[in-house]
């Protein structure tokens, strides 16, 4: 492959955000540009960003959209990498080793030769085929570009209603963004409580908490069409029973894997449809193709499976990986055990491990305890309020999940069950932990800590 170039591979590397930029950057660090060429394509405007950062932007907690760029083009081309922006890959050759791209401005086409290829196309918005998703005011918030479309949206808009669709991370992100722009909203959600990726009990606090900052919450309904007005532009989102008026309506209803360029070239996708990969993140039947980010599965580590969790943490570590063992070295992705944060205004949500309904599909017996507890001392002046669950192994003890909502300091403490459930520690090991403890920063027995008692009492009893 590399004959006609010397000695010198060629590393093409497909999407110019967290995993692909990554992988690019450490595989530089390892090889010289005359051991290694790389060239990138990227078919927007931007690389190396903060896709998790856009909510706060559209808030304007953010001021300025160049604040979430950790690492500009020119950057990444002062470093001798081929970088080529609006240029989108439409095919992969495995058998000769090449791939076909498009330049989106212009549409004209050539092919790349590689002699080892990475994988890094991300995941796209779920986006229902429904009349009128495509009508002027209707956003997704998944680029750059999205993010500056709404803006510009709500510069020219006039009415104040604001529609989200969808409960999850992105939802509650950015109806809190639409609050502290001045807007009415509501929250047109299918599931029982917002935030699916919680335990309905725990999703029905966030939902209390949303409807005190005056957000509208409509739960179990199904979106059946955007309604327009005679200018084109969205009116209304209309369900199975009602329509609720909208002057922009944002979509947050999750994505999927963006690995149709996998899928059309045979590449192994799981049943979530990300790439499969080993734990050096090389794809699976493939001796120089790797993936990582948001396009792939990962390993659950809790529940042995393969799960798609699209976050920015995963892919930034999958890219590392991926750049060392195509620079020479050696890496592996172990896993993860579904850590996440997020906020909605004061409100802290997190979550790490198995929910009931993960733990009831993979056969596991389990108890569960739910603790009130206080971020501080509960004498210690502004100590909020906070809710702990956590899920145990019947027969083991060993810790299965915990997820938290409360105000201020709730959130992070869900990186201690994080570290647990990475090294498989029981629920009566973790009351032991030697955690920091003053009255300004935790009661004398941390919040989690309480939890964890409480199930190992539990599970002694049920033993």
């Amino acid at each position: 492959m590399n004959g006609a170039r010397g000695a010198r591979e060629r590393l093409v590397v497909i999407g110019g955000d967290a995993a692909g930029m990554s992988a690019a950057s450490q595989a530089r660090r390892l090889k010289g540009p005359d051991e290694l060429e790389i060239v990138a394509f990227e078919r927007g405007h931007f690389t190396s960003y903060s896709a998790c950062g856009i909510p706060y932007w559209v808030s304007g907690d953010v001021p300025e959209r160049d604040r979430l760029i950790a690492r500009a083009p020119e950057e990444h081309r002062a470093r001798d990498i081929d970088l080529r922006l609006r240029t989108e890959v439409t095919e992969l050759d495995l058998d000769r080793g090449r791939v076909r791209a498009r330049d989106v401005d212009s549409g004209a086409e050539s092919w790349t030769s590689y002699d080892k290829l990475v994988i890094a196309t991300g995941a796209q918005p779920i986006r229902p085929d429904l009349p009128g998703m495509d009508a002027p005011g209707v956003h997704g918030v998944q680029t750059l570009d999205d993010g500056q479309a709404l803006l510009d949206t709500l510069a020219r808009t006039r009415g104040r209603r604001a529609v989200v669709v969808g409960a999850g991370y992105i939802g509650v992100e950015m109806a809190e963004a639409m609050i502290k722009r001045g807007y009415e909203v509501t929250v047109v959600n299918r599931g029982r409580e917002p935030m699916a990726t919680l335990d309905p009990d725990m999703g029905r606090l966030v939902h209390e908490a949303m409807e005190g900052l005056g957000i509208t919450m409509v739960n179990d309904a199904e979106v059946t069409a955007l309604l327009t007005g005679d200018d084109g532009r969205v009116r209304a989102v209309a369900t199975e029973d009602a329509e609720h008026p909208a002057d922009v309506v944002v979509l947050g209803i999750g994505v999927r894997p963006e690995t149709a360029l996998a899928r059309a070239a045979g590449l192994p996708l799981g049943e979530h449809g990300g790439l499969l990969t080993d734990r050096s993140m090389r794809v699976r039947g493939q001796e120089n193709v790797w993936a990582g980010g948001d396009c792939v599965e990962v390993l659950d580590l809790v529940s042995g499976q393969q799960r798609h969790i699209p976050l920015g943490t995963h892919a930034n570590k999958h890219g590392q990986v991926i750049g060392a063992n195509v620079g020479g070295g050696y890496a592996t992705f172990p896993g993860v055990v579904g850590t996440a944060v997020s906020k909605v205004c004061d409100l802290e949500i997190a979550r790490t491990g198995l929910r009931e309904k993960d733990a009831h599909r993979v056969g596991l017996r389990f108890e569960t305890v739910t603790v009130e507890s206080t971020s501080r001392a509960g004498y210690y002046p502004n100590a909020s309020p906070m809710t702990v669950k956590m899920l145990a192994e019947v027969r083991t003890g060993r810790l299965l999940g915990v997820q938290i909502v409360g105000r201020e300091g709730a959130g992070k403490r869900v990186d201690i069950a994080a570290v647990a459930l990475t090294a498989g520690m029981t629920v009566d090991q973790m009351t032991a932990l030697d955690l920091g403890y003053a009255p300004p920063f935790s009661p004398v027995w941390d919040p989690v800590l309480v939890a964890a008692r409480k199930a190992a009492g539990r599970i002694r009893g049920t033993g």
